[in-house]
Parts: C-alpha cells; sequence; structure tokens
C-alpha cells in the first residue's frame, strides 16, 4: 500500500513509539508535574469530514493510553485543542493544515469545535483513563488580528457554557452556574440525560446543539473503547471538581479583541506564549535578550484586564543568534525566573526528532527538554537555577527594542501550568507533540 493507505498505520507506528513510559519517568525525575498535550480536533473522528478533510484515525487510543500512564504517576494534564476544524490560523504546521485559508472562525466550525469540547469534557469526568485531567484550553493561538476572527468572543462564552452545562448534569458544582434541572433527569446513564436536556433546552441554543451532536458520538466511542456502561448504566456523579477553562490571554490579540476574562463561569486560566527567536520582542544579542526577559511585563498587564491567574503555556531556549552554551543556560535560568513569577510554564517540547536534517543536536538542544537536560543546559531538577541571580543585573534597566507583544511562530511546543486548588500553584510541564514544527509536517502527539 502507498500514501494515502497507509497513513493510519504510519502514524500508529509513530504514536506508539514516541511518547514512553520511560520519557514520562525522565519528566518526572526533572520535577516536571504537568503535561500539556496538543490536539488536533481529528482526534474526535466523527468530526472529520472526509474526503475533503484527511486526517490520520487511531489516536484516541493511544491518547487514552497516554493519560493512564499519567494517572499513575500523579501528573496533571491539560488537554489543549492545538488544531482546530477549519485551520485557525495561517501558514502554520501546528494548526494541522500549513494553508492561507482560514476557515474556523465560522459558525459551522464554531459548532465543530464545540462538539469535540462537550466530547472531551465527558471523557475527561467520566473515563478513568483521563482522570489526570484537569484543565481544556479551546484555541492555541488564535489570529492575532481580532478584526479577522469574527464571533471569537461568543465562541470563548459558549466554550464555557459547553463545559459547565456537561459538569452540571453530572452534578458537578460551579460556583456562580445552577441551572434549574427537572427532578427527572437521569442519574444513571448520562447519555440518556444529555438527551432530555438538549430536548427540554435547558442550556442556550449553541450549547444545546453541540450536546445534542455529542450524544451519538459519545455513544461510539462508548462501543469502541468499552465505557458503554459508563455512559449508559452507572451512576455517573463523578465528585470531580470542575475543570480548568483555559484560553490564550486578551493580549494576544489586537484590534479590539474579545476578553476571555468575560466567558469565564468557575475556575479559568490564561495561557500566553513567548519565543524571542521569532523576532519582534527584543534586539537578537544576549544582552537585549536579558534585559527584555528580566523586566516582563505580560503577568502585570494581563492581570490588569482580569486574566488571571496566567501561565506561560510555550518555550524554549531557541535564539535568533548563535547562542553559546553557557548563554543557553543563562537564558534558561532567566526565562524560567521571569515565568515563575506566574502560575507556572510549560516548556515546548518535551522531544524533537534528532537527525542529520535537523542539524544533529545543535537544534534539539534549544527545542527538546530532555536533550536539554541531557546536554545539562537545564538543571536537572528545573526548580532549581544555575544561577539564582541570573536576572540581578538586568532588572529595570529594559532595552527601548523589548516590548511585551506575542509572537507569532512555528517551531517548537511546550506545556502549560496550572491553576486550581487540586494541582500544584506553580506548575512545571512539557507538551507532548510528536515532532518539532520546524523539524516535521506534523508534530501532534495524538
Amino acid at each position: 500500500m502507498t500514501y494515502p493507505d497507509t497513513v493510519d498505520q504510519t502514524f500508529a507506528k509513530h504514536w506508539d513509539s514516541w511518547f514512553t513510559q520511560s520519557d514520562l519517568q525522565d519528566l518526572q525525575n526533572a520535577g516536571i508535574n504537568t503535561l500539556r498535550i496538543p490536539l488536533g480536533y481529528w482526534i474526535v473522528e466523527a468530526l472529520v469530514e472526509r474526503p475533503a478533510e484527511n486526517y490520520p484515525r487511531g489516536g484516541l487510543e493511544y491518547l487514552r493510553r497516554g493519560l493512564g500512564w499519567a494517572r499513575d504517576s500523579g501528573m496533571h494534564v491539560i488537554l489543549d485543542h492545538h488544531a482546530l476544524p477549519g485551520v485557525q490560523t495561517p501558514g502554520q504546521e501546528f494548526a494541522g493544515q500549513c494553508t492561507n485559508d482560514v476557515q474556523f472562525y465560522t459558525p459551522h466550525n464554531y459548532h465543530r469545535a464545540l462538539v469535540w469540547t462537550a466530547v472531551m469534557t465527558t471523557l475527561s469526568h467520566l473515563d478513568p483513563q483521563f482522570s489526570s485531567v484537569f484543565a481544556i484550553e479551546a484555541v492555541n493561538e488564535p489570529l492575532m488580528d481580532a478584526s479577522k476572527t469574527p464571533g471569537y468572543g461568543d465562541f470563548q462564552k459558549n466554550f464555557v457554557k459547553t463545559i459547565r452545562a456537561i459538569e452540571t448534569l453530572l452534578g458537578i458544582h460551579v460556583a456562580g452556574y445552577g441551572p434549574n434541572l427537572p427532578a427527572a433527569l437521569p442519574t444513571t446513564n448520562f447519555t440518556a440525560a444529555l438527551d432530555l436536556a438538549c430536548s427540554l433546552s435547558l442550556f442556550d441554543a449553541d450549547v444545546v446543539s453541540a450536546l445534542s451532536d455529542a450524544i451519538s458520538i459519545l455513544s461510539e466511542i462508548g462501543l469502541q473503547y468499552g465505557l458503554t456502561g459508563t455512559l449508559t448504566a452507572e451512576a455517573f456523579s463523578s465528585g470531580r471538581s470542575p475543570l480548568v477553562t483555559t484560553f490564550m490571554d486578551v493580549n494576544w490579540q489586537y484590534d479590539n479583541p474579545p476578553n476571555p476574562a468575560n466567558a469565564a463561569i468557575g475556575p479559568q486560566g490564561y495561557d500566553n506564549h513567548l519565543y524571542y527567536s521569532f523576532g519582534g520582542v527584543a534586539a537578537a544579542d544576549p544582552t537585549a535578550y536579558m534585559q527584555s526577559i528580566c523586566n516582563l511585563q505580560r503577568i502585570q498587564n494581563d492581570a490588569a484586564l482580569g486574566n488571571s491567574p496566567l501561565w506561560f503555556g510555550e518555550w524554549s531556549l531557541s535564539t535568533q543568534f548563535n547562542a553559546s552554551d553557557s548563554f543557553l543556560k543563562q537564558w534558561g535560568d532567566a526565562q524560567k525566573w521571569a515565568y515563575g513569577q506566574s502560575a507556572g510554564w510549560i516548556y515546548w517540547n518535551f522531544k524533537t526528532e534528532i537527525s542529520d536534517l535537523t542539524g544533529g543536536t545543535d537544534l534539539a538542544r534549544q527545542w527538546s527538554f530532555l536533550e536539554a537536560l541531557n546536554m545539562d543546559l537545564l538543571p536537572q531538577n528545573v526548580a532549581s537555577y544555575f544561577d539564582d541571580d541570573v536576572c540581578q543585573p538586568y532588572i529595570n534597566k529594559t532595552s527601548s527594542q523589548s516590548r511585551s507583544v506575542p509572537v507569532v511562530k512555528d517551531a517548537a511546543v511546550a506545556r502549560a501550568p496550572v491553576a486550581n486548588t487540586s494541582t500544584p500553584s506553580k506548575a512545571r510541564s512539557l507538551k507532548l507533540s510528536g515532532h518539532g514544527r520546524r523539524l516535521a509536517k506534523q508534530h501532534y502527539s495524538f
């Protein structure tokens, strides 16, 4: 067989080997406590509109396996909707298709993303393999120009309402949210409860539409993965806490962006990504980098707009210039110091491909967390520093060329921190994607 007939088998081989229990142990040994897992919408296979859309099948099996490992190890997990139906940003492999034809910001694709959200929320609360999941991120790196994202503010609100509707039906208390549910709602058949709630229009129309379309998908997943009893026959009050709904912060966009803080119902967190290697942040020299990062104001700027707690969900050691290993050590310390003032940080990526095509370890040492550990560019315990006072010489000496504006990038991925009473107050995490963005066309774990 040849492409495309071999795609599913090729991806299964990749998924089976890319992230292992040994990798997870290495991350734990380094002090990592949180995993941010980037997902394409196609992991919910019923949402893929074939043949116009062609994505690999079978990822949910490997996601469940990896989540089971995370659960058993005590790791915390953020499910990050990394590639949205219709593509959310142009010219980026991480969006699932490198195209300039961006179609996510339409009613049809907003709806598909809400169905995905309903499915992932249900599994997060009812599938034992998902019990380590504490947060779901709505959209990874939407278009920065808010004038090109019509309806995105309404989508943010519907994303939160979809999660809270599922949780309300499950009997999970969410502060400030309490629709009156009829006593007739089943308590031992979740899909039946979901169906009745939709027929009674207990929630907003867009939310009801998403919940309704999720029912048959959940039934199919239940049959495929032995969850039918969990979804149709067992008491479904899970006793879990509400999920942390998560968005890229309001300052990610410009041109009158919607503020995700306005969508909050219950616990909510905010994500920011910062890479200096794509330009636009500081002059391409070590001193400018250090002055910029050590005087970073993003946490304060976001808090002033209600986007708190904030975490830094992607960063790396990458630079625009040919950095020495000694500077990369300093650069890692400084970034951890700056991002550690927030709710936490996540590095992109836990691993990247190493080959002649990627310059051996030269590139990987900046993008791969495990490779940076192997080369002693990051401390073996990432809660520590090579230099505890790394930023002291630079504080309040901000370069005029540094600015606090997010940078669009096409490179590697990281895992984000956590903010919830059930999770560490300072999360240190790694992304579990596959290949680094500049290293291959497809980098998703699942």
